[in-house]
């Protein structure tokens, strides 16, 4: 048998395949499944999922609080996304410019924040912009302002939790793109007489855009989904989607509603990924 194995491709990469796909389909398939189900039951007396089947809890997301909790989720993290790119960005080209020496040491100080939990990072943040915190008292001790300013449970705070967790994410992908960049392109397009914005604009840009891509879609992907930051960060008076959907699924007991919007917001996050992959394969294909 372990003869006929070696001898047939298919059969070995379908071994290969068989854990990852085993995996795949218990813990993501199945309940995925399960989901879809349930977004087209009732409740029953007791809030549990019963039949018969509806279609009013996709009809109830359609309600214009619901819309417009979409289009704010969506809207912040596009904000959020634009954000860490425009501060990544300088970063990863900071890096990549370093002799190869020091770039692993760089690259290792943007990892640290994985080596701590995101849980524990959250409560730093909120410690820093609370009204006694070391930001208000800089800025009371500054005389910039006569009384502390209310920076957390505002969408501000939230933007920040946001951008500050998922900036690594958009680092890691620029600085893979920047580190391969052939820089005597640069000069080539000065010697045509470029100036700074229109090479990095024509040039620099272009040719990185499958690491811009990546990035985008990494922070966009979490953050229209994004709970804990929302949930401490908003302090329970900012809503975004992924909030409302833990909150049908726990103090509501409202699974075929949760449901229902959980799969929207798939559908979101497909319609998301599958942008990046069609401008991607663009860009490859004009580079």
């Amino acid at each position: 048998m372990l003869q006929t194995i070696r001898e047939r491709k298919g059969l070995q990469v379908l071994g290969l395949m068989f854990p990852g796909g085993v995996w795949l389909i218990v813990f993501f398939a199945l309940p995925l499944a399960l989901i879809f189900a349930i977004s087209f039951m009732s409740r029953d007396d007791l809030s549990r999922p019963a039949l018969p089947l509806t279609l009013a809890n996709y009809q109830q997301t359609f309600d214009l609080l619901y819309i417009n909790l979409f289009l704010f989720s969506v809207g912040l993290s596009l904000l959020t996304t634009l954000i860490t790119l425009l501060i990544a960005f300088p970063v990863a080209l900071f890096m990549a410019r370093l002799p190869k020496r020091w770039r692993n040491l760089m690259t290792l100080l943007v990892m640290i924040p994985f080596w701590t939990n995101f849980l524990v990072r959250t409560y730093a943040l909120q410690f820093l912009m609370r009204a006694n915190g070391p930001i208000n008292t800089l800025l009371l001790g500054l005389g910039l302002i006569d009384e502390p300013v209310q920076l957390l449970s505002t969408p501000f705070a939230v933007l920040v939790g946001l951008v500050y967790g998922e900036l690594p994410f958009m680092i890691l992908p620029l600085y893979t793109s920047l580190e391969k960049f052939d820089w005597s392109m640069i000069e080539a397009a000065q010697d045509l007489g470029a100036n700074a914005l229109n090479t990095l604009l024509r040039v620099m840009l272009p040719l990185t855009a499958p690491g811009i891509l990546a990035g985008s879609i990494l922070v966009f992907v979490p953050s229209v989904g994004s709970y804990i930051t929302v949930e401490l960060m908003g302090g329970g008076k900012i809503n975004m989607i992924g909030r409302v959907i833990a909150q049908q699924f726990g103090q509501s007991s409202n699974w075929p509603f949760g449901s229902a919007i959980s799969l929207l917001l798939m559908v979101v996050v497909t319609i998301a990924a599958l942008i990046y992959f069609r401008i991607g394969r663009g860009e490859r294909g004009a580079i």
